[in-house]
């Protein structure tokens, strides 16, 4: 987009027209009701005609862990799976599987075959359940030669198989893990399943001892983890989008001045969304209902060009398979849009950044959920303990669930005015903390009744007020029947921190399951046990309670008084990696091996440091080829200015002035530029080089930020060769 078709989009004569598709109908052209198509790009064996029932039994005993999956079922279930798809127009399929770059990967193959010299369609069982990916060419922290270069994707018979649409044809879709010729999970799924079996189990276990069944048919034999993921992404033309190779190379905008009126008037969340806008999102969510993944909530967010799409509730599995896939058609249906849709966590510095909360739980039918309080929590001993377990997972391992979240973008947004802080700290509101606190000291809650809110207005319905306020400046809270891990960056794979999260919650759960069983024993009454442990595990871990402003410096001293960590950078956050004794319980319960985990230090911070190299040399090449040349070249025209007022006996004061100051920003930003490009030629992707970018070289480019917004705001508009935040942001 050129500078005159800016100052059209400006003045509303430059329109790019809303995007019509096609709203799902049925044979008489009758739009259908979500319900009707919903789920109709996944596949559902229940549903196959090829498929016998027997053959539906069988396979449902293999989901329920009943049954192993032989290769007969396989054969079976591969030959459904392909008259199912070859049906909707699929011609291709693929192992799809995420790597350590916390993206997805897929390579595609197709369905032909030639047998007897005839082309036939083909899935055998083999090519369902295995695939043999270049192991060597995606991120290992080193554990991989070049040459070898052998690995496995593996089916995941959890997560649903899928249809991808593309513009002509569609690609069968199996979700799967990842890991090298020795077993090394070289993805985020394998110790994500690990950690939901590792929880189950110590979750079952934990409801087996303190239910007081004792028949065996009434036991229980699983917990589900369940998550929900609130996306928030920005939205900009794509036109402007491409004219910023900073947005282009990194995602966000390496400098930019603020326009006066941004998000301070607070009067774009939750306000109309604007028609091109709900064009997309409309079109989203038909894509997404077709994929299964049942979207529910759609709304702008805080700061201009802001959004957010919140999914229902589902299998923690499953609903980061379905996250990965929310960020990928956000971003496809954006271009079809004429847009370009961000998912870095602070794409434009000095308003809201985006992030992606993780709503966490657990529970299953029998049991429900194990963090529902009921209408009487003060008397729901098993939930008190397992809230308190929960606290004391974090006490334990806040470091870990820091590191989970570290990454070179999220840094932006942690602890800035409108994201929790990096200190991990838990909110629990007024009433839950309370009846902890009582229990704690050893005495009796009397419950409150909070009742009813009066308005003071007869026409309005009564609302009835919750036990607990939201603190939306704490990185972890308790949201009335499940936590919320609040500082989860937007475009981060949940499944890091949900496996953290599981193994957090599952070191606690098998100590308590000892004691449990060591005191029931002992002849001690179920309750009796459950008071002890939610008193000890509260007492023990109640500082890393905080129901306060998690914003304010006040926070950040108590913090540190009360000795919590405070690991500012990622590269501070990511040393906890290489500390042995800090993930000891990840390697106890088996969720990483070592080995793994000395992968994933030296993946991410090499990650990191070409993030941040990646930013500096574009910073750089932007300098050179636009700031300075329009800097330049406006510093002529006041020096022209000048000398021909001069000429004319008039005195250039206001000229003189500007030109001096824009000179000396001008010098400032080049020897910041000079300086900056030496230290980047000098780095490698050692976690000491990590450092240095964190404290030295990324406040370095911040001043140069500052630089050229200084002279953003002071060189004429005509002679600035970028689009500036008001093109970013309010151009719609």
């Amino acid at each position: 987009m050129t500078k005159a078709v800016r100052v059209q989009a400006k003045m509303g004569t430059f329109k790019i027209p809303t995007r019509k598709f096609e709203v799902p109908c049925d044979v008489n052209g009758n739009p259908l009701r979500v319900s009707e198509y919903f789920g109709e790009n996944v596949f559902d064996f229940s549903k196959s005609e090829i498929l016998t029932k027997q053959d539906k039994a069988d396979i449902q005993d293999v989901l329920l862990k009943k049954k192993k999956l032989t290769k007969e079922m396989a054969d079976k279930f591969a030959n459904a799976v392909l008259n199912w798809a070859t049906s909707k127009g699929a011609t291709h399929f693929t192992h799809w599987f995420q790597p350590m770059t916390g993206a997805t990967a897929e390579k595609h193959d197709a369905f032909l075959s030639i047998e007897n010299g005839q082309p036939i369609e083909k899935l055998s069982a083999s090519q369902l359940t295995q695939g043999e990916p270049d192991a060597s060419s995606f991120p290992h922290g080193g554990s991989r030669s070049t040459f070898e270069a052998r690995g496995y994707t593996s089916w995941d018979l959890t997560s649903p198989i899928f249809l991808k649409s593309h513009e002509n044809g569609k690609t069968l879709t199996i979700p799967t893990a990842f890991v090298s010729y020795l077993g090394d999970a070289l993805d985020i799924k394998t110790p994500l399943l690990r950690s939901i079996t590792q929880l189950s189990n110590a979750a079952t276990k934990f409801l087996n001892l303190t239910s007081g069944k004792s028949r065996e048919e009434d036991k229980f034999t699983h917990v589900d983890v369940s998550c929900g993921c609130e996306q928030e992404y920005f939205l900009v033309d794509k036109a402007l989008f491409f004219e910023r190779p900073d947005l282009v190379m990194g995602g966000r905008t390496l400098f930019g001045a603020g326009t006066s009126r941004n998000q301070q008037l607070e009067d774009h969340y939750f306000g109309t969304v604007p028609e091109r806008v709900m064009a997309f999102m409309q079109e989203v969510e038909v894509e997404l209902y077709r994929l299964g993944i049942p979207a529910k909530t759609r709304h702008n967010e805080v700061a201009p060009g802001q959004f957010e799409i919140a999914p229902i509730f589902n299998s923690g599995n499953v609903a980061v398979d379905q996250n990965q896939m929310v960020m990928s058609v956000l971003q496809s249906v954006a271009i079809k849009h004429e847009f370009v849709c961000l998912l870095h966590e602070k794409p434009f510095a000095g308003i809201n950044g985006s992030g992606k909360h993780l709503n966490w739980s657990m529970g299953s039918s029998k049991a429900g959920n194990l963090l529902e309080p009921t209408d009487s929590p003060h008397t729901n001993y098993r939930f008190l303990a397992t809230v308190a377990i929960i606290c004391e997972a974090l006490n334990r391992h806040g470091g870990s669930l820091r590191t989970a979240i570290a990454s070179h973008s999220n840094d932006h947004r942690l602890g800035a005015n409108e994201a929790p802080p990096s200190i991990i700290s838990i909110f629990l509101g007024d009433t839950l903390t309370k009846i902890l606190e009582a229990y704690a000291a050893g005495k009796k809650y009397t419950e409150e009744d909070l009742g009813f809110l009066d308005l003071g207005a007869d026409q309005l319905a009564r609302l009835v007020r919750d036990n607990t306020d939201r603190n939306r400046t704490s990185p972890f809270a308790f949201t009335g029947n499940k936590f919320e891990f609040r500082a989860v960056g937007s475009s981060q794979n949940v499944g890091i921190p949900m496996t953290i999260l599981n193994g957090a919650v599952t070191d606690v759960l098998n100590d308590m399951n000892e004691r449990i069983e060591k005191e029931l024993g002992e002849g001690k009454e179920v309750n009796e046990v459950l008071i002890d442990i939610t008193r000890d595990l509260y007492n023990n871990a109640k500082k890393v309670v905080f129901n306060g402003d998690g914003y304010s410096k006040e926070w950040e001293e108590e913090a540190e008084k009360r000795g919590l960590p405070n690991l500012r950078t990622s590269a501070d956050a990511l040393k906890l990696i290489a500390d042995s004794k800090k993930n000891t319980f990840l390697t106890k319960l088996g969720i990483y091996s070592e080995n793994e985990l000395t992968m994933r230090f030296n993946v991410r911070v090499e990650r990191y440091c070409k993030h941040r190299i990646i930013e500096f040399r574009t910073l750089v090449n932007l300098i050179h080829k636009d700031i300075l040349p329009a800097t330049i070249e406006y510093k002529g025209v006041l020096a022209n200015s000048i000398d021909e007022q001069k000429d004319v006996g008039i005195e250039a004061k206001v000229d003189t002035i500007l030109l001096k100051q824009i000179n000396d920003k001008t010098t400032s930003l080049y020897e910041k530029t000079e300086k900056l490009m030496k230290e980047v030629e000098k780095l490698g992707e050692e976690i000491q080089d990590a450092e240095k970018i964190a404290n030295e070289l990324l406040p370095l480019s911040e001043e140069m930020a500052e630089d050229i917004a200084f002279l953003e705001e002071n060189v004429a508009e005509d002679h600035w060769p970028l689009p500036t935040y008001y093109d970013l942001l309010f151009v719609r």
